[in-house]
């Protein structure tokens, strides 16, 4: 992720399945049409606090207009096939800023904790990310990725690799950071905050 999410569209979606084993299958299946869509990466994450809960991030090769990608028929078979109930939101958006705080190579793949939330100012957001780099590293967080929606300029997308779940906890519960972006995380269609762990990752080549 620290090299192709730079130039890269992404669609992440987070949604509730009966199965998650299923995920996984069905996408390898849909690789012809995922990379007609321009999709060049796909990341799987199962939550650790919802059993049926998924989090699927795809980058795309940029620019085929947004609304025609998510009205393609690929998102509606996928969403069908694995047995959403209720279609889910997905984040279009643009990395805006990624920042390191660990690195050091882990023998286990680390936690992720992603939300959906409204900021008044993306760019004052991540100078305080920075400022604060030594409390984000004490508290397990490797990486912080900051990502703002297409049609609306004070969404973000929050993406941050964690030690482990116990320190994703921990972070969410006693940070004054956390705090405040939880207040407004998975208000009106996005859903609530996801912890996961990493399954699968696969690269389309066009």
């Amino acid at each position: 992720m620290k090299d192709w999410l730079a130039n890269s569209l992404v669609l992440v979606s987070d949604y509730r399945v009966p199965d998650p084993s299923t995920v996984w299958p069905l996408l390898q299946r849909r690789t012809e049409s995922l990379a007609d869509m321009g999709v060049h990466h796909v990341l799987v994450y199962t939550s650790t606090t919802d059993p049926e809960r998924v989090l699927v991030i795809l980058g795309i090769h940029a620019r085929e207009p947004v609304l025609d990608l998510l009205r393609s028929r690929v998102f509606f078979d996928w969403f069908d096939a694995v047995g959403v109930q209720d279609l889910p939101a997905v984040f279009a958006g643009e990395l805006f800023d990624r920042i390191d705080f660990d690195h050091d190579e882990h023998p286990a793949p680390p936690v992720m904790v992603s939300m959906v939330t409204s900021v008044a100012d993306i760019a004052e957001l991540n100078l305080r990310v920075r400022g604060a780099a030594s409390a984000f590293h004490a508290a397990g967080v490797q990486r912080f990725w900051s990502f703002r929606a297409l049609d609306d300029p004070h969404e973000v997308l929050i993406l941050q690799q964690i030690d482990d779940e116990l320190s994703a906890r921990r972070w969410l519960h006693d940070s004054d950071d956390a705090a405040e972006w939880l207040a407004e995380a998975g208000v009106g269609a996005y859903p609530p905050v996801f912890i996961g762990q990493f399954q699968q990752m696969m690269r389309i080549e066009r």
